[in-house]
């Protein structure tokens, strides 16, 4: 079996192809995986960590406006469809997986005219331009929430099935409990975990100051990424707190498996993969989706987390310290609200969302 993997630019799109590709492997060693990604993208680190040969080709998004920009942007299009076109001929994939980024795009389009099962991922609850398009030629459209279908032209919405996000392995196997001593967190304590994915949320971080020093004063475990780039700030400005061992701010996140397990409440954006991530772990949450991203996507994927009652979703622009620390401590003080957001968020989370996948695959070989 020849498996053609393509996804890049974030971890979001690349991480959920590297689970796909092990899955299948793990069913099928002797099958031949090779990934396509762009030179530039976090996936030509990813990708050979995993053990995984990629291939790289040339593409980049389009901006909002008309300008000469996008004419380059054109001509960089169409030799990333001359390219993509030259690796789907000479690998003669079976199989083609789409997980996002603008290098899913060439890729897809070129193999789905051949015949190769031909699958696209939309992680988020609004589509994207591209993956319209793309819905109308694969052979399947795979989605992570129940509302996302209704988003795709009537034509293409036989073709799509609900299954999630594929969620890293090593986030399933950590208990609560583990993960509290690991940790070091006391286990009767309730414990916040707030983070705005790899580089940080400025908006977070503006009204986290007031929140963090009412979590000292209430005695509230919690682990808080700034990102790296707002980490050194922050601490200047919290000059003069005192934090106890089980009140931690780091500049990032490199044991998200521990910490996401041992928490209560997560605050945070709306990242697809980090929602996966969240309802797969029945975590209760407070989103707040980051304006200006592609289609409004995030505000669309946040409010499918409120709207099933697994959370809160509060808007950027509505985002202030006095909302969200009444918020929080309004869920951290009522144990009914707090259980019922957990039993919701498990119910909507997809834990075993990689194998579906690929028995979806295996189904249509």
């Amino acid at each position: 079996m020849r498996i053609l993997m393509s996804g890049g630019g974030t971890g979001g799109h690349v991480y959920p192809a590297v689970a796909i590709a092990n899955e299948m492997k793990n069913r099928y060693p002797d099958a031949e995986i090779l990934f396509v990604g762009t030179s530039n993208g976090i996936e030509s680190e990813i990708v050979p960590k995993n053990g995984y040969e990629i291939k790289t080709i040339t593409v980049q998004g389009f901006k909002r406006k008309i300008d000469f920009d996008n004419v380059k942007r054109g001509i960089k299009l169409i030799k990333g469809l001359n390219e993509a076109r030259k690796i789907v001929k000479e690998f003669n994939p079976d199989v083609v997986v789409g997980t996002g980024g603008y290098v899913s795009g060439p890729v897809l389009f070129c193999a789905s005219s051949g015949d190769a099962i031909t699958l696209v991922h939309e992680q988020n609850s609004f589509p994207g331009v591209t993956n319209k398009i793309l819905s109308k030629k694969v052979t399947k459209v795979i989605t992570c929430f129940e509302d996302t279908k209704t988003r795709f032209s009537k034509k293409a919405q036989d073709k799509v099935v609900l299954i999630g996000n594929p969620v890293r392995e090593e986030l399933l196997k950590v208990s609560k409990e583990d993960a509290r001593r690991k940790l070091n967190i006391p286990l009767e304590k309730k414990m916040v975990l707030v983070y705005g994915g790899s580089g940080g949320f400025k908006k977070i971080n503006d009204v986290m100051l007031e929140v963090v020093k009412n979590m000292v004063d209430n005695d509230v475990a919690f682990v808080y990424a700034t990102g790296k780039r707002f980490y050194e700030g922050f601490m200047k400005e919290l000059n003069g707190v005192e934090l106890k061992p089980y009140q931690r701010i780091l500049p990032y996140l490199d044991d998200m498996a521990n910490v996401l397990s041992a928490s209560d409440i997560v605050i945070g954006s709306a990242g697809a993969t980090s929602l996966s991530e969240i309802t797969a772990l029945g975590k209760a949450s407070i989103i707040i989706p980051k304006a200006y991203t592609a289609e409004n996507h995030q505000e669309y994927n946040a409010k499918s987390i409120s709207n099933n009652g697994a959370g809160i979703c509060i808007l950027e622009s509505e985002l202030t310290s006095k909302k969200l620390n009444d918020y929080l401590f309004e869920i951290l003080s009522n144990e009914d609200t707090l259980k019922s957001m957990e039993k919701n968020s498990l119910a909507i989370g997809k834990p075993k969302a990689v194998n579906d996948i690929c028995d979806l695959i295996e189904s249509l070989l």
